[in-house]
C-alpha cells in the first residue's frame, strides 16, 4: 500500500432520482493479512479469528510457511505473492517460476485453497524500474501453474495502484498514464482475458475526497447525496468508488488488443463473461488524514462497501420501508458486474508507515476497532443495537478516578460533568466515570476495547437509569425537499440500521401516515442509533437536527435510542 492522492474533477449533478439496475448475484468479502507489527497473535491464532468471523478469503503478502500451514484445511481462499523482489528472477528464468510455483503454491495446495498468485504488488508506483519485467513474469508463473495442472484453480494477475489511471473522472474518460498504457496494461489485459483471470486494483476512495475540494462526504460513504454527473455517458453516480471502478473499466475498453488494430475497442470478456476487475486493497483509516479519519466514518464506509458487494440489503428485515438508496454490486457502465474485494486490513500494524497504522478491523489483541459483520455485511442485519459504557461500582475511587482522567484526556468530553455544568449532580466518582467511559466509548464507535479502561468499565445494553444528556437534539425530516427525496432517505434510514417497525401499518406511530412523519422517525432513530454522529442527521439535505422535543401525532421522538 502506497497512499497517494489521486485527483478528481467534479461535475456538481442536480438532483435526481436514484438508479436501480439488475442486481448481480453479489460478490465476496475478504482481508489483507499483513504481518508488519510487534505484537500480533500468531498465524494459528489469527485463522481462529478470521473462522471466528466468517472471513472466507484472505491475501497475504508473501508465501510464508507458517501462514500457509496454519490455513490448511480450513476453506479460506487464499492469495500470496510472488514479491517485487522475486519478479526480476521470475521474468527471465523459466526455472526460477518452476520451483518458486513448486515451493510455494504446489506444496500447500490443494489443503491450503490456494486460489491466486499476485505478481509483485503495486509495480508501478513502487518499483518502476521493473514495469517491462511485470508481464513476462505474470506468464513465466501461469506457465509453471500449467505445468503442474493448477492453471484452472489459481489465477495470476497482479496489484495496481489507482494512480496507474491519467485521467478518472469523468469515468467516461478514464484511460492509464502513457507511459505504461501501450507496453505494460495492453499485454496484460490480453494476458488476463486469455487465462480467464483478474484485473486486481488497489483503490482508496477517501483519497479522492480529500483531494477533491467540494465533494460531499456522502458520496464517499455511500450514504444518500445529489450525485455526480458524467456529462459524456449521461449516467448520474451515488458512489465514488462506482466512478472510480468505472473509469477503470473504460480504461481498459481503450486499450488496444493484440488481435485488433491499434486504436480498436477492446470487448473486455474472459471465458465469455466481463473481464472482472477485484479489489486488492480498500478501506478507510479510523485516526488522522486531515480529520477524514475517524472511526464513525470508517464503520460508515465498511458498512456501505459490504452491503455493496453482496449485492445489495441481504439480510435485512423485510417491512414496508427497506429499499436501499445504493447501486446493488455494480456500477452504471457495469451493472451486472460481481465485485470481489479485500478489506485493507485485518490489524492495525504499529511497524507500517504512520499514515498505514490505522486502517485494521481488530486490534492486535483481537478486539474489533468496530463491528463487521462478514455474513451479512455492514453490522448486521436488523437495527443497530444501542450499547453504552457504565462504570463498575466494585473498581473502587482510586481505579475510577485514574480511569475517568484517562477517559477526559483522551478525547472524551467532560465539561457537562464540572461544577456548576448540566451533569455534575450526582457528584460522585461513578456517575462522573459512567458519563466520561460512555462519552469515550461512543466516539471511539463503541469497540468493545473503549470499554475497558482497566477492567473499571462495563459494557450494556439498556440505557443507564438516570444517565445525563446535557444537549439533546433529534432529527426531523425537511419537508421543503419533496416527497420523493424524502421517500429515497427513509428508504435508506430504514435499509441501514433504524428500526421502521414502528411506522408499519397498524404500529403505533403509523399515524399520521405522511413521508415527513414516517421519515422524521426513521431520521431520528438513524441519528440517535448511530450516537448523533456528525453527518447522520443529513440524509442529503432532507434531514435537519432540532433541540425541540418534537411529537408526531401520538408519538414523541426519543433523544437517545
Amino acid at each position: 500500500m502506497a497512499l497517494t492522492s489521486h485527483l478528481m474533477v467534479v461535475f456538481l449533478g442536480i438532483a435526481v432520482p436514484l438508479l436501480f439496475f439488475s442486481r448481480a448475484e453479489g460478490g465476496e468479502v475478504g482481508v489483507c493479512y499483513g504481518r508488519m507489527a510487534t505484537n500480533l497473535p500468531d498465524p494459528a491464532t489469527v485463522v481462529q479469528l478470521l473462522k471466528k468471523n466468517s472471513i472466507t478469503m484472505v491475501r497475504i503478502y508473501d508465501t510464508n510457511p507458517t501462514v500457509l500451514a496454519a490455513l490448511a484445511n480450513t476453506g479460506i481462499k487464499v492469495t500470496v505473492e510472488l514479491t517485487n523482489e522475486e519478479l526480476p528472477s521470475a521474468a527471465t528464468d523459466q526455472n526460477f517460476a518452476d520451483q518458486w510455483v513448486q515451493n510455494n503454491v504446489k506444496a500447500y495446495y490443494p489443503a491450503t485453497q490456494i486460489n491466486g498468485v499476485t505478481i509483485g504488488n503495486e509495480v508501478f508506483k513502487e518499483a518502476s524500474q521493473l514495469n517491462s519485467q511485470l508481464v513476462p513474469a505474470m506468464k513465466k508463473v501461469q506457465a509453471a501453474l500449467a505445468r503442474l495442472g493448477l492453471a484452472d484453480a489459481v489465477k495470476v494477475t497482479t496489484p495496481v495502484a489507482l494512480d496507474a489511471l491519467k485521467t478518472s473522472f469523468p469515468p467516461s474518460e478514464g484511460a492509464f498514464r502513457d507511459d505504461i498504457a501501450l507496453s505494460v496494461m495492453s499485454p496484460m489485459v490480453d494476458f488476463l482475458q486469455e487465462t480467464g483471470s483478474y484485473l486486481m486494483m488497489n483503490i482508496y476512495p477517501y483519497l479522492a475526497y480529500l483531494s477533491t475540494p467540494g465533494m460531499s462526504i456522502d458520496y464517499l460513504l455511500f450514504r444518500p447525496n445529489a450525485g455526480i454527473l458524467d456529462r459524456n455517458s449521461r449516467q448520474t453516480y451515488f458512489s465514488l468508488l462506482d466512478a472510480q471502478l468505472d473509469a477503470v473499466y473504460y480504461a481498459m475498453e481503450k486499450l488496444p488488443s493484440s488481435s485488433l488494430r491499434a486504436g480498436g475497442m477492446r470487448k473486455l470478456t474472459a471465458g465469455g463473461g466481463i473481464l472482472e476487475v477485484k479489489l486488492g486493497e480498500i478501506h478507510h483509516p479510523t485516526r488522522g488524514h486531515h480529520g477524514v479519519g475517524t472511526t464513525a466514518n470508517a464503520q460508515a464506509f465498511t458498512d456501505g462497501l459490504m452491503r455493496k458487494v453482496r449485492g445489495g440489503n441481504s439480510g435485512t428485515t423485510s417491512n414496508r420501508y427497506n429499499r436501499l438508496a445504493t447501486s446493488a454490486v455494480g456500477t452504471p457502465h457495469r451493472p451486472n458486474a460481481d465485485l470481489d474485494v479485500y478489506i485493507f486490513e485485518l490489524f492495525n500494524e504499529d511497524n507500517k508507515p504512520e499514515d498505514e497504522q490505522d486502517f485494521g478491523l481488530f486490534y492486535p489483541n483481537q478486539q474489533p476497532v468496530y463491528q463487521v459483520d462478514f455474513v451479512h455485511g455492514g453490522t448486521g442485519a436488523g437495527p443497530v443495537q444501542p450499547s453504552y459504557c457504565t462504570a463498575k461500582a466494585t473498581a473502587g475511587d482510586a481505579a475510577l478516578q485514574a480511569a475517568l482522567d484517562y477517559a477526559c484526556g483522551h478525547g472524551a468530553d467532560c465539561s457537562a460533568i464540572q461544577p456548576g455544568k448540566p451533569c455534575y449532580e450526582p457528584n460522585t466518582k461513578l456517575a462522573h466515570a459512567s458519563y466520561a467511559f460512555n462519552d469515550y466509548y461512543q466516539k471511539n464507535g463503541r469497540a468493545s476495547s473503549a470499554c475497558d479502561f482497566g477492567g473499571a468499565g462495563s459494557i450494556v445494553n439498556q440505557a443507564p437509569s438516570g444517565r445525563c444528556d446535557p444537549s439533546p437534539s433529534w432529527c426531523v425530516a425537511n419537508a421543503a425537499v419533496g416527497a420523493a427525496r424524502l421517500q429515497n432517505a427513509l428508504d435508506y434510514a430504514c435499509g441501514h440500521g433504524a428500526d421502521c417497525t414502528d411506522i408499519q401499518p397498524g404500529a403505533r406511530c403509523f399515524d399520521p401516515d405522511t413521508k415527513v412523519a414516517h421519515a422524521s422517525f426513521a431520521f431520528n432513530d438513524y441519528y440517535q442509533r448511530h450516537n448523533r454522529a456528525a453527518g447522520s442527521c443529513d440524509f442529503a439535505g432532507a434531514g435537519t437536527i432540532v433541540r425541540q422535543a418534537p411529537k408526531i401525532g401520538n408519538c414523541v421522538l426519543p433523544s437517545r435510542a
